[in-house]
């Protein structure tokens, strides 16, 4: 069996960090021109091959290749790890003309490295959480495992060095509530590792695609989608944008740590690979595939069903008028349910300030719509005379729109760029029918917007996934239904 990893978590992204060590951390860092590193002078001779491939820079052991074989004051940049110089207590770090100012001297990189990942901790101020959702806010984060901070896009990157269960340990507790039943923590355990290794290990062979980069536009089209590979110095961030993780901030349960070590190691995988195992908050009654919100590629795993053990029927929602049919109704469902009890499982308190998920309406008038569009698309349409459904996927969500103003007329994708252009920060979904109102000239005064589902609704349903384990089902059984044909794997 492998060895556990260690994850990247980019946690804060700003000209100016400030934290708290609680406990006493190692330094290593590079410091700019042969400063020193904290007040002690760089050894001016050459630091041999063996010397530094035994000692531990970020948490990992350098390769041949990091050596360099120059002396120290030929080089720009000199590093070396403080062994017998630890700090703690409040730090700041400053963005510097591309460097990074601490404690009046500039360096390249800092890390502060923990000597206990269990018992040391430190406090990052001001992380932004929830970014570019309705219920985006700042706040103060404690995180245990090391803290590498870095130049990134003429700020400073603050990053998370942490065992992968100390990772998962946290991604549970801030995605499901301490009331949640075990087999679904459990389930949760599973797909976050599965998730989270799937795309560790893809990073290490494949180019960085920028997500902006992420098109396939054509004469009347603009089919972009979002991946989250646009990180380069780090595995994963720390917002939804990948996994909701908020360090040791939100105390683990019992319950919590449980799941995590019945499930140590266990990832979803298929043909002997890894799942690529999204999830959503609620994917409104039926499943969505992965092509029709990412790349056109199909896993035989997310394919389309009903969200459901008991009525599989389920209308072909690639066509108008079924899925027409299917958003303006309530379908049985697991996730179709009002019990706070459940709710409370899987939406923090943030998220229960949004009370619609299943079924949910917003209504835009003419002035709204228009400025809302022209201001998150950069296009401006005009009057805003239509919104045609082009195209949907399995769940009946589209993944094609055409905005038709009088100005403009285009076609736009996939799910997620539509939930963007049409609202501030996200529309729950894009499994959505129109109704247009109060015509004058042919130019609507009102659009309602009548929608299902919470997120793009690929793989696993969480409040489904609540449901389940409230009515008994194991963690496997719950694995199986929203990942078909996959198998649970042990790595380490």
């Amino acid at each position: 069996m492998m060895k556990e990893p260690q994850v990247k978590v980019g946690i804060l992204f700003a000209p100016k960090i400030e934290f708290s060590l609680a406990g006493n951390y190692l330094i290593s860092g590079k410091a700019i021109n042969g400063m020193p590193i904290n007040g002690m002078p760089i050894n001016e001779k050459v630091v041999n091959e063996k010397s530094i491939s035994e000692k531990p820079v970020n948490g990992m052991l350098m390769s041949e290749k990091s050596v360099n074989e120059k002396p120290i004051s030929e080089r720009s940049v000199s590093e070396k790890l403080i062994s017998e110089k630890s700090v703690s207590g409040k730090q700041v770090v400053v963005y510097d003309q591309g460097c990074i100012l601490w404690q009046g001297e500039k360096y390249e990189q800092l890390s502060f490295e923990c000597k206990n990942e269990q018992e040391d901790s430190f406090e990052l101020e001001d992380v932004t959480i929830g970014i570019d959702f309705h219920w985006e806010r700042k706040e103060n984060q404690r995180f245990q495992g090391s803290l590498d901070i870095i130049v990134e896009n003429d700020r400073l990157t603050a990053i998370n060095v942490i065992s992968v269960e100390g990772y998962l340990t946290s991604v549970i507790s801030s995605e499901m509530s301490a009331t949640a039943s075990l087999e679904l923590l459990k389930a949760h355990a599973v797909i976050s590792r599965s998730w989270l290794l799937a795309n560790m290990e893809g990073a290490t062979d494949k180019p960085v695609i920028p997500s902006d980069s992420c098109t396939a536009n054509s004469d009347g089209e603009k089919i972009k989608w979002y991946e989250r590979d646009a990180h380069t110095h780090f595995d994963v961030c720390a917002d939804d944008h990948c996994q909701r993780y908020q360090g040791i901030t939100k105390a683990s349960t019992a319950i919590v740590r449980e799941a995590i070590e019945a499930t140590r190691g266990e990832v979803l995988t298929y043909n002997g690979e890894i799942c690529d195992a999204r999830f959503s908050k609620c994917c409104g009654g039926a499943f969505e595939e992965f092509q029709y919100c990412w790349e056109n590629i199909r896993y035989p795993y997310l394919t389309k069903q009903r969200d459901s053990l008991n009525q599989t029927a389920l209308p072909d929602l690639s066509k108008e008028a079924e899925a027409e049919r299917w958003i303006r109704t309530s379908p049985d469902a697991f996730c179709n349910t009002q019990e706070k009890q459940i709710l409370s499982q899987v939406l923090n308190n943030y998220d229960q300030e949004t009370t619609d998920f299943y079924r949910w309406k917003v209504t835009y008038r003419q002035e709204e719509l228009s400025s809302l569009i022209q201001k998150r698309s950069g296009t401006d349409y005009g009057q805003i005379i239509d919104l045609v459904p082009i195209a949907r996927g399995t769940s009946g969500r589209l993944w094609k729109l055409k905005i038709v103003g009088t100005k403009k007329t285009q076609i736009i994708g996939k799910e997620l760029e539509i939930r963007r252009t049409l609202s501030q920060s996200h529309l729950y979904s894009s499994a959505f029918v129109v109704d247009k109102s109060d015509l004058k000239d042919g130019i609507p005064a009102t659009f309602t917007l009548t929608g299902a589902g919470w997120g793009h609704g690929v793989g696993l349903c969480q409040i489904g996934a609540a449901v389940m384990g409230e009515q008994g089902h194991s963690y496997d059984t719950i694995l199986l239904h929203y990942y078909k044909e996959a198998s649970i794997h042990k790595l380490y």
